[in-house]
């Protein structure tokens, strides 16, 4: 009985779980610098944005 299947797949799983581990936080720290960058340009542009004028009926 050859157990080559069961091996194989286990490294799969493990390559698998391994390439996850190294991307996953990488995209996450991605997409928060992305968004604290956003939000730094809004507070920015709202910053030199003049004051709202309300309209006069």
């Amino acid at each position: 009985m050859s157990y080559l299947e069961y091996v194989v797949a286990a490294y799969a799983v493990f390559a698998a779980v391994l390439a996850w581990d190294f991307v996953a936080p990488r995209v996450r720290i991605a997409q928060t610098l992305r968004a604290a960058r956003l939000l730094a340009a809004r507070r920015d542009s709202a910053a030199r944005a003049p004051a709202a004028v309300e309209l006069s009926r």
